[in-house]
């Protein structure tokens, strides 16, 4: 498509978020099942419900613009997507994926903000005011999205990965103490050994000398 005028820029960039939205209805669930925090997951599918909400709500805009929304394809979302896939198949701890999930989910939110940003301030500019007004709709909602996370993140995610690390840690060490003393112990145990074959050699030459002397 070629973009002559700030209304064709309008119309190319709704059919990106189009698609994005349609590409992160397919992830979302993916992404729910991938959590362990109860919270997380109730999070990611009540997002899930929100977008496509926010998918219908494009398809307002266009049928405004009698325009049909398909034909674009998200490179952008499509790389988040590819690299959240490639996180939830890192082996990591429970509490630590979630906090990975929840970066992932965030890159995704700033992404969406930025887009509806532009494609609303395009639709005042061009006098599209119903579109601005539900353009806005979805931009509040990607906001409140972000600030959930946040919180999630700061409340009880977050602070489970930290404990998990820790507990891993003092397991390391404690496991380094055990086979340090297990050392010591067999050290000593051969000292001692050594230590009652040499009175042993002593006694037996002991007697044989009083033996020689009879």
């Amino acid at each position: 498509m070629k973009l002559k005028s700030l209304h064709d820029l309008y119309v190319d960039e709704l059919k990106d978020l189009y698609n994005a939205e349609n590409q992160l209805v397919k992830a979302l669930p993916k992404m729910a099942k991938a959590a362990s925090s109860d919270e997380l997951r109730a999070a990611i599918e009540e997002h899930l419900e929100v977008t496509r909400g926010q998918v219908q709500r494009l398809e307002q805009v266009f049928q405004e613009l009698e325009v049909n929304p398909k034909g674009k394809k998200c490179k952008g979302m499509e790389g988040l997507i590819e690299e959240g896939k490639e996180m939830m198949e890192e082996d990591a701890e429970p509490a630590v994926l979630d906090a990975a999930l929840i970066g992932a989910a965030q890159r995704v939110e700033h992404y969406e903000m930025a887009g509806y940003g532009c494609v609303r301030t395009y639709a005042r500019i061009l006098g599209y005011d119903d579109a601005a007004e539900l353009l806005q709709q979805t931009l509040d909602e990607e906001a409140e999205a972000d600030k959930k996370l946040t919180e999630l993140a700061e409340s009880v995610i977050n602070v489970e990965a930290e404990e998990e690390g820790n507990e891993e840690e003092e397991g390391a060490e404690g496991k380094q103490a055990d086979e340090g003393d297990g050392e010591e112990m067999d050290a000593s145990e051969e000292a001692g050994g050594d230590g009652e074959s040499e009175d042993e050699e002593e006694e037996k030459s002991a007697g044989r000398k009083r033996a020689s002397r009879r």
